[in-house]
């Protein structure tokens, strides 16, 4: 399918593609991100074409694969998508225990029910966690659960970011602070990934970062137990009494619609 057929984008997942750590005061629950940001790259194209174009996102933060496929699935389908992209469980590698060749068994499921539709499918692998002192004790279960969405990718024909291989995601400065999720330079340069994979025509730059510096131990030391105290603590605190942090939020855009850039963009 050519770029210039996508009509009715479709995003699913977590809080990746819901847009959590690019705020935008001015969109639904105060976020941007990745999506939203090729969305308005798609909508742009459709308008110099005169043809219409309508863009959902269903994706809710904190969601494990079962309830993302559960509550986003059946909704996906039933705005007829010709273009979705999906990523979840993360949220899964991150507790203590997982099957990852069941959980990822569940997903390639539900990825061949999209890719049924006749959809252009597009699917990610997950970060590659080495550079992390926090999450590199994970990087097996990281790069097993990656092998396996490679394979169903593969088996549906879908397109794939390979996250994994994003090494300038190594750079913090692309991370929002909770060291979580992404920043708004992280999202917009997953969006140009986006774009490229799909093919896709666009004038989108990476955007600048701030100068990096280098902290001394005691100023590493503050930085590291502010962070254990605003988005580590809470975080371990939501998983033990079984909270999540999506558990009041609703999906940003339920129904086909339009995003607009912020600012005027270049012409396409």
């Amino acid at each position: 399918m050519s770029s210039s057929s996508f009509h009715r984008y479709v995003a699913l997942g977590d809080s990746f593609t819901e847009g959590y750590g690019d705020p935008d005061p001015d969109r639904p629950n105060g976020l941007r991100g990745w999506a939203d940001r090729v969305a308005e790259v798609l909508g742009a194209r459709q308008d110099a074409r005169g043809e219409d174009f309508g863009y959902a996102n269903l994706a809710i933060r904190g969601r494990k694969m079962d309830a993302v496929l559960a509550e986003q699935l059946g909704p996906a389908l039933s705005l007829e998508p010709d273009l979705v992209t999906v990523y979840a469980g993360a949220n899964d590698i991150l507790r203590p225990k997982v099957d990852l060749d069941a959980l990822v068994a569940r997903y390639d499921a539900a990825l061949g029910d999209l890719a049924a539709t006749g959809a252009r499918l597009l699917v990610f692998t997950a970060f590659d966690p080495g550079g992390s002192a926090t999450y590199k004790m994970l990087r097996g279960r990281f790069a097993l659960y990656n092998e396996l969405v490679r394979e169903s990718a593969d088996r549906h024909g879908a397109d794939i970011v390979d996250f994994w291989r994003l090494r300038e995601y190594r750079d913090w400065r692309l991370w929002d602070d909770d060291r979580m999720h992404m920043g708004p330079a992280g999202h917009q340069r997953m969006a140009i990934e986006v774009l490229d994979v799909l093919g896709v025509e666009h004038d989108l730059q990476p955007l600048s970062l701030r100068e990096l510096t280098v902290l001394a131990r005691r100023e590493q030391l503050r930085e590291h137990a502010a962070w254990v105290r605003t988005s580590a603590a809470p975080w371990v605190h939501r998983r033990l009494t079984g909270r999540s942090s999506g558990d009041t939020v609703e999906p940003r855009h339920p129904t086909l619609g339009r995003v607009v850039a912020p600012e005027r963009q270049p012409s396409i």
